[in-house]
């Protein structure tokens, strides 16, 4: 709270409380974020590597758009990793269906929009991939706290071109953590 609002406060106030609540922005230490520097071409590499090497945990992977969302997930069944996409042309059903198939372990990997992600409550959820970073950096926040939860230990990992570079310092800004970067060849 700025220092002018404080000696206000003091000066109208009797016997005044201070409540703080957690600020929005802020991510649990549970979770390991990484940033890959890749350029646009080299991310369906990159994440059908990452999915490969960590084949043992379950991922939820974020997408701008939902047609990046769909592409996505066609491009990793291509590469025989079972997923679904979800996002706000999917029916109801076909997302609940996908989520269940996920819980299960039926699947493994779910490409999701921010909106389609909303209220998602996955157990244990492993890893979140943002392919694409999000157009609002307080969103990060959101789209990584599907991880680390209840105590459980999660990974966060950023997949940023060049020219998303000012929004990854934004989001350390923001959360006042590192995103540790990660290199990465084709």
């Amino acid at each position: 709270m700025p220092s002018a609002i404080v000696a206000l406060s003091k000066d109208i106030l009797h016997k005044p409380e201070r409540v703080e609540a957690t600020p929005a922005a802020s991510v649990v230490d549970t979770i390991e974020q990484q940033v890959y520097f890749v350029e646009k071409p080299q991310k369906n590499d990159l994440l059908v590597s990452v999915l490969k090497k960590e084949n043992d945990k379950s991922a939820l992977v974020f997408s701008r758009t939902k047609h990046g969302a769909d592409r996505i997930a066609k491009t990793l069944k291509k590469k025989g990793i079972d997923c679904e996409a979800i996002h706000g042309d999917k029916a109801q059903n076909a997302r609940q269906r996908a989520l269940s198939d996920f819980k299960s372990g039926k699947i493994r990997v779910i490409v999701a929009t921010d909106i389609a992600a909303r209220g998602i409550d996955i157990a244990n959820l492993e890893m979140v991939i943002n392919y694409d970073l999000p157009d609002v950096v307080e969103t990060y926040v959101h789209r990584i706290g599907r991880t680390g939860r209840a105590g459980n230990s999660g990974v966060a990992l950023t997949f940023c071109t060049q020219d998303e570079h000012m929004m990854v310092r934004d989001i350390q800004k923001l959360t006042g953590k590192p995103l540790n970067a990660v290199l990465y060849t084709a």
